[in-house]
């Protein structure tokens, strides 16, 4: 593939190849639920189309967008619970 110029020789418009790519990776949609939108659409894409271009593509973006998320550090906060049992006026608390 040509990395300057990676929808060279598509069948397909760029907007419409990243449109699928996005939504199946941001969605619980599968190949054959994009195929169906995209005939609702008019178009008539085959879900294998939309496979290849997901495993030629979702790396690409994920490469360019990851640099652009938020950092995130590995400290987890987690409230502890705790127990309290009152027996014959007595008040236990625990963890």
């Amino acid at each position: 593939m040509n990395l300057k110029q990676p929808f060279k020789w598509r069948h397909f418009q760029k907007e419409l190849i990243l449109l699928n790519v996005r939504w199946y990776l941001k969605y619980p949609l599968s190949y054959r639920n994009l195929e169906e939108i995209m005939k609702d659409r008019g178009l008539s894409v085959d879900h294998s189309t939309i496979a290849r271009w997901v495993l030629t593509y979702a790396p690409q973006i994920d490469e360019k967008t990851r640099r652009h998320l938020k950092l995130t550090n590995d400290s987890w906060r987690v409230a502890t619970p705790t127990l309290r049992l009152e027996e014959n006026g007595n008040i236990y608390i625990g963890q």
